[in-house]
C-alpha cells in the first residue's frame, strides 16, 4: 500500500466516524469500481458532476478517460475531503456543500453537464433527500444526458416511485464485486417522451 492510499483509506476512516450514514463505507472505492463507474465517459461527454467524491477515486479516473479537470464540479459535503479534493484538484469547480442543495447551484457558467457520478450512499437517505438530489442533478444534465450510480445493495437504490414520479429509468451497468464491499454500477437516464396519437385519433 502507497502512503496516499495509507492516507486517503485514514482520511475516510476519520469521515466515516464522524458521519457513518453519508460516508457509508469504511474504505475509498477500489479501481475496479471507478472503471465500472466512468466507463461511458469521455472527453465528449463535455461537463461533469461528481457528487460525493470523498478522497478522488472517481474524479482522477475521470481524467484519466479525458475529461479536463476543468469540466468537473465536485460537490463534496464532509470538510476533510473537500480540503484534500481543493489540493488534488485544483482546476476543477469544488464546492462544500449538500448535494440536496444541488439544484439553486450554478454551474459551469450556465452550461449544462453531460452526466453526474454519484457515490453517495442512497440507501441512508430518506426519499425526499433522495427526490431533491435527482431532481438537481437532472436540472443540470443536457438531454440525453446521464446519472450513474453506485450502490451496495441488491438492487437500485432508487425507489421505483420517484423514478416515476421523476420520469426517469434506471438499468445497471456495471458491477465491481472485487471492491470492499461488493458493488454495482446503475444508469439513470430521462425516459423518451412518447409521440403524441392525437393526429391518428
Amino acid at each position: 500500500m502507497t502512503a496516499a492510499q495509507t492516507f486517503d483509506g485514514f482520511t475516510f476512516l476519520r469521515e466515516w466516524l464522524t458521519a457513518p450514514l453519508r460516508v457509508g463505507a469504511v474504505f475509498p472505492s477500489g479501481a475496479t469500481l471507478a472503471r465500472a463507474m466512468t466507463a461511458d465517459i469521455g472527453p465528449e461527454t463535455g461537463n461533469v458532476i461528481e457528487l460525493g467524491p470523498g478522497t478522488g477515486v472517481f474524479t482522477q479516473a475521470l481524467i484519466e478517460r479525458g475529461v479536463p479537470e476543468r469540466r468537473l464540479a465536485l460537490i463534496e459535503a464532509g470538510p476533510d475531503f473537500a480540503t484534500l479534493l481543493d489540493v488534488r484538484f485544483p482546476d476543477a469547480r469544488i464546492f462544500w456543500m449538500d448535494a440536496s442543495r444541488l439544484r439553486r447551484l450554478q454551474l459551469f457558467g450556465g452550461e449544462q453537464a453531460g452526466a453526474v457520478v454519484s457515490g453517495l450512499t442512497l440507501l441512508s437517505m430518506t426519499p425526499r433527500k433522495i427526490f431533491a438530489i435527482l431532481e438537481g442533478a437532472f436540472g443540470h444534465l443536457r438531454p440525453g444526458g446521464a446519472f450513474y450510480q453506485v450502490t451496495y445493495g441488491p438492487r437500485c437504490p432508487v425507489p421505483r416511485p420517484l423514478l416515476d414520479r421523476l420520469g426517469l429509468k434506471a438499468k445497471r451497468v456495471g458491477w465491481a464485486l472485487a471492491n470492499v464491499p461488493p458493488a454495482s454500477v446503475y444508469r439513470i437516464e430521462r425516459r423518451a417522451c412518447r409521440p403524441s396519437l392525437e393526429g391518428w385519433r
